[in-house]
């Protein structure tokens, strides 16, 4: 943390000297050019209010170190007595050369002086400084503006440096949640009274440490489930071998349940391959999708499950309007596990209708439990009779893979699936 720390110290620090920069750049070079113009118009009017008083005799009192004057007429010119006091200034008929407008100024040996000249009656009355007037205006303007300027600068860059101090206390606090994410035994409660983007990462983290912790629970549920599921196969297997070893059971008969739990066992671990495959199909994307024909997919279907059970009557209700889209080997697997999960909780009827581009497959068994229903598509959950299985699951996970998703749907007799293409 001290070298996050260190990092975000130097970044501050260069921040600040930036914005300091920043500032000096434009109180040193960019505001002082602005202000000449502010200042021309300042001497402009500075020059002409006097030479409304200027007659040929020049009142001295309107004599100063700053502003000559100069009093034209009949061919003559007449200067004030600080004329030559004003750094720069000669030589009176050159300079009057080189007033062409009104007011304004000029260059003159390196200099630059300001004038401005008033005509009445074929009299010329003008006034003349030099750019020590604009100097002094842009420093007392400068002068005025600078601890403001300088006071800002100093308050911004401490409320700068108390914000940054802020975010640092938090994203300590949020890097020592992280370090503890699996220490059950540390305080993660985190309360930033700010409600901003830190906060919300804070809370996300928070959702994160849950979301893990209920991972790690399921995973060693289902761990457990698998293990309870596999192992009673296996434990009915090692009995009826024993019985035949000990002489108690007949070599057929063993031979027989052998059979059916190893086609248990090996069905078993083909759906959890099968399971683990559709994860990596799912990543992948690499699926051609195309359209099927449902209806044939639905009467082999039928024709394949209807002798499991007799006594069950087989509804099909359909149209050839509706369009499907998939793999047949998809929708194989998920009719498959549907059906073979409805053989187990149907009393007499399944009803199948592919109409409106949706899927209803109904049965008239026992509802299901509202709090079961939420959880009924995780894998390895216990069922409605106390079974452990991965059909639902995969029913699920291939529907996502084709792009279609599947809701449950408590009737007043019987529970429908109704699948349908996912809406984006």
């Amino acid at each position: 943390m001290k070298y996050i720390m260190s990092k975000l110290s130097r970044q501050l620090l260069s921040l600040i000297g930036l914005i300091f920069t920043i500032v000096f750049i434009c109180f040193g070079i960019v505001l002082p050019k602005t202000l000449i113009s502010v200042a021309e118009k300042s001497i402009y009017s500075y020059l002409s209010e006097p030479l409304k008083f200027v007659q040929q005799d020049i009142d001295h009192s309107l004599l100063n170190t700053q502003v000559a004057y100069l009093y034209v007429a009949d061919g003559k010119v007449i200067i004030s007595d600080n004329f030559k006091d004003v750094k720069g200034l000669d030589d009176p008929e050159v300079i009057i050369g080189k007033m062409t407008r009104k007011y304004g100024k000029f260059r003159y040996h390196h200099q630059t002086f300001y004038y401005y000249k008033i005509i009445n009656n074929n009299v010329m009355k003008i006034a003349i400084s030099d750019d020590s007037y604009i100097d002094e205006t842009k420093t007392r303007i400068l002068s005025a503006i600078f601890p403001i300027i300088l006071g800002t600068c100093l308050l911004i860059g401490l409320m700068l440096i108390l914000w940054i101090s802020l975010i640092v206390r938090k994203i300590e606090k949020i890097k020592d949640v992280v370090d503890n994410i699996d220490n059950p035994d540390y305080n993660h409660f985190i309360n930033f009274s700010t409600d901003d983007e830190i906060r919300s990462l804070a809370s996300a983290i928070e959702d994160m440490r849950i979301t893990l912790i209920n991972q790690e629970k399921y995973r060693n549920r289902m761990y457990q489930n698998i293990s309870h599921d596999f192992k009673t196969p296996l434990t009915v297997i090692k009995s009826y071998v024993e019985a035949v070893y000990d002489g108690v059971e007949d070599e057929k008969t063993a031979l027989r349940v052998i059979d059916e739990q190893s086609k248990k066992l090996d069905q078993k671990v083909r759906s959890l391959l099968y399971l683990n495959k559709l994860d990596y199909l799912k990543e992948s994307k690499n699926i051609k999708i195309e359209k099927v024909d449902m209806v044939q997919i639905l009467s082999t279907e039928i024709k394949k499950f209807k002798f499991h059970r007799k006594d069950i009557n087989f509804i099909l209700d359909k149209d050839k309007k509706s369009i499907y889209y998939g793999t047949y080997e998809h929708w194989e697997t998920i009719l498959d596990n549907l059906l073979e999960n409805f053989m187990r909780y149907t009393k007499s009827t399944i009803k199948i209708i592919a109409k409106q581009n949706k899927l209803i497959l109904y049965n008239d068994g026992d509802k299901i439990d509202r709090d079961f229903l939420e959880v009924i598509f995780t894998p390895y959950r216990k069922g409605i009779k106390g079974e452990f299985g991965l059909g639902l699951s995969i029913v699920k996970k291939t529907l996502n893979i084709i792009g279609y998703d599947i809701a449950i749907k408590n009737g007043k007799k019987g529970v429908s699936f109704i699948i349908a293409r996912e809406t984006h």
